[in-house]
């Protein structure tokens, strides 16, 4: 997730020079290239909570500790994806009722 803060704002200057097109499609792949990113990462720590939480169920946790940070950490996480897809659907919804 530390890939989000490399993503570059678009300045005003370079929105009227000309060159927004090729900034726009690069930042567009950078955009979509951290979110995958960051999803793929969510999806890692999805996966070592389900291990964890199996672990528990079947008795072979050796430290109960690291297994209760493994669930939380994924918990944390999902939250934070969906709150994400939510804003973004927010968002687009609301460009889509701006009138052209």
């Amino acid at each position: 997730m530390a890939d989000i803060q490399n993503i570059k704002a678009l300045s005003t200057a370079d929105l009227l020079s000309g060159k927004s097109k090729d900034v726009t499609k690069s930042s567009g792949e950078q955009f979509a290239q951290t979110l995958k990113s960051a999803m793929n990462d969510v999806n890692d720590m999805q996966l070592k909570g389900e291990e964890a939480l199996s672990d528990l169920a079947t008795g072979q946790v050796k430290d109960l500790h690291q297994a209760a940070l493994a669930i939380g950490k994924a918990e944390t996480s999902m939250k934070l994806m969906l709150e994400v897809r939510n804003k973004a659907l927010s968002a687009y919804k609301e460009i889509t009722r701006t009138p052209m």
